[in-house]
């Protein structure tokens, strides 16, 4: 008998970590995710895994976003030596990623310690150090869509396109208990079916039991060509106020997907008179890893791009700018009007957007422009809300800023989506919600009851269940 584990992103977006059991795979992790929100010290501090790492056989990662891959490191530190199955894309971002939270993380804990010994307080030891993102990495078992992988002594999983972000996979574990075959799917995160650089979603046909994410379960994002437009008006509104504009981009998909629209403007002719920087070292590595598969992306958008175009989003977009140390960083400063600012972290929970906050969010000429989820209790949830006022560096600022959202953006399926991708499987499976809120977990058990008859459960972080 299998059993499946709720143990992250149940009733709650970040986190995503599941235990599956069974005599056929051993102890197997879908995703080992952080959490987001709050003070990242504190935060990673306070991650305890309900199991021993060290009975852990195998992780099978869907994608390489922090909130699915952020505490292998920490997996790693306490014992974990078994294999990290993902797409050779994963892998490749996963590198680039862990090293940039871990290093951030160090530093931050270290400026943390300093506040504890000026206090008297006794400094707090590190979870992790970049020595386990190195052991991560050397764990990496990369393979390709479609391939079958064995996992413990009867089991296959298989990596589907989840068009999310570069590698991102729909998960496929088959095991066989007693003869009898069994089927689980877990979603990972599915992409919009009109993502300028993704493919859309594979749809599969059969599983026994469906995890399904569910972030905008409860709604549907503006269509994709619409953003291009809605972007070029808050371009020409900020103009004409003479202000710039920031866009807090996660540093992987969504800085690509910007980047790829501001070429699109420049193109037309549109974006002559502005200066685009990218300022997340974090960013500009990904976007590197990106250019790489470029000519492998099949999004709609870019097969009608020249051959010279498709040999970077650099090349498509020649005004761009890299911020690459601290000094770039702080000389961007130094612009009073015209730039636009692309920088991490996508929920402003750290990274450098915050610094240009800090510079330019008490001005009303200029403007503030999110492009996907934030999660509760983050800066960026905080702003979308309507907040006035904000404390950046232990100083309050008024927000005169314009704060706009991006809806078509995002790297989710809407409603819709989601509703089209489980209407695929026949008959229909268990189907369980993960990496949701409450309330747009319970708008798309709604509307599958609804459309399709479809009793999906939706699980606590702790439950447990048996197939």
């Amino acid at each position: 008998m299998a059993d499946l584990t709720f143990l992250g992103a149940a009733r709650e977006v970040t986190g995503s970590c599941h235990l599956l059991e069974s005599p056929a795979l051993g102890r197997v992790l879908l995703d080992c995710g952080m959490h987001q929100g709050g003070d990242a010290v504190e935060r990673i501090q306070d991650e305890q895994f309900a199991f021993d790492p060290q009975a852990i056989d195998a992780v099978l990662l869907s994608h390489a976003h922090l909130d699915h891959s952020g505490l292998l490191p920490r997996l790693y530190h306490e014992g974990f030596r078994g294999e990290v199955i993902c797409t050779r894309a994963t892998a490749e971002l996963l590198d680039v990623m862990l090293h940039d939270s871990v290093g951030l993380y160090l530093r931050d804990l270290e400026r943390s310690n300093l506040r504890r010994a000026r206090r008297g307080q006794e400094p707090v030891e590190a979870v992790f150090s970049q020595e386990d993102v190195e052991g991560v990495i050397a764990l990496c078992s990369p393979c390709n869509y479609g391939e079958s992988r064995a996992v413990g002594e009867d089991g296959v999983v298989i990596f589907h396109d989840a068009g999310h972000i570069l590698g991102s996979s729909i998960v496929e574990v088959r095991l066989r208990e007693k003869g009898k075959l069994k089927t689980l799917v877990f979603s990972g995160d599915l992409g919009k079916s009109d993502s300028v650089l993704m493919n859309e979603p594979a749809l599969l046909e059969h599983a026994d039991i469906v995890l399904m994410e569910s972030t905008y379960g409860d709604r549907e994002h503006r269509p994709e060509e619409d953003s291009q437009s809605q972007l070029s008006e808050i371009l020409q509104s900020t103009w004409d106020r003479g202000g710039s504009v920031m866009i807090p981009a996660f540093a992987v998909g969504r800085t690509q997907d910007i980047l790829f629209h501001l070429g699109c403007l420049y193109q037309a002719g549109e974006l002559d008179n502005w200066e685009v920087f990218l300022d997340s070292p974090m960013a500009i590595a990904v976007t590197r890893v990106y250019d790489r598969w470029l000519d492998l992306l099949d999004g709609d958008e870019v097969r009608q791009l020249s051959e010279a175009q498709r040999t970077s989003l650099e090349t498509f977009l020649p005004t761009l700018k890299l911020a690459i140390d601290t000094e770039d960083s702080m000389a961007i400063n130094r612009i009073k009007g015209g730039a636009i600012i692309i920088a991490g972290s996508g929920m402003c929970t750290g990274g450098r957007i915050r610094h240009h906050f800090k510079q330019r969010i008490w001005d009303d000429r200029n403007t503030v422009i999110f492009t996907g989820y934030q999660a509760r209790g983050t800066l960026g949830r905080i702003l979308v809300d309507g907040a006035r006022k904000v404390k950046l560096f232990n100083e309050e600022y008024v927000i005169k800023a314009q704060i706009e959202t991006l809806g078509g953006l995002s790297a989710h399926a809407g409603q819709s989506g989601l509703l089209k991708w489980i209407a695929n499987f026949k008959p229909q499976p268990r189907t369980l919600l993960v990496h949701g809120e409450a309330s747009a977990q319970q708008a798309l058990q709604e509307q599958l009851q609804q459309q399709q008859g479809l009793a999906a459960e939706i699980p606590g972080r702790g439950e447990h269940i048996r197939f």
